[in-house]
């Protein structure tokens, strides 16, 4: 598929995506392309810049999405430290006790051996783990 940027006689510009330029060439030839605003048939190519990828546009990108994504798991830390309780080691037998009603309900986080995750899950106790970017109390500037 190729895209032109078109224009017809009364300045109006629109795109066009057609298979290939000869493709293209036929519709024009043929009077098949009109303008969608005022329906002229008098339709050319615009002038257009080419779209070229560059690794410093690659880098700059990918540098602004590490940059946001750095924010948001610094936001999440934030709200995780806020509005739970980290419980260390003790999580699963933590998590247990909230889930039969023995402590009060509220968030908790820590950490939990594969074997105590299982167990949990057994029991049908939601526990998912946290990914370190998200886990309060530590600097973290990068994502990893």
């Amino acid at each position: 598929m190729i895209r032109y940027n078109l224009i017809c006689a009364d300045n109006h510009e629109f795109e066009g995506w057609f298979s290939n330029s000869a493709d293209y060439d036929d519709q024009a030839n043929s009077g098949l392309l009109n303008c969608p605003v005022c329906g002229s048939s008098e339709v050319e190519k615009a002038i257009m810049a080419p779209a070229v990828k560059t690794a410093r546009k690659s880098e700059a990108r990918a540098k602004t999405a590490e940059k946001a994504m750095t924010a948001i798991a610094a936001k999440i830390r934030d709200e995780i430290g806020k509005n739970c309780e980290d419980v260390g080691a003790n999580f699963a037998e933590e998590a247990r006790a909230i889930h039969y009603g023995e402590k009060p309900e509220r968030g908790i986080y820590g950490s939990a051996t594969p074997p105590e995750t299982e167990a949990l899950k057994a029991e049908g106790i939601d526990a998912h783990p946290l990914p370190d970017a998200f886990v309060p109390g530590a600097d973290k500037t990068k994502l990893n």
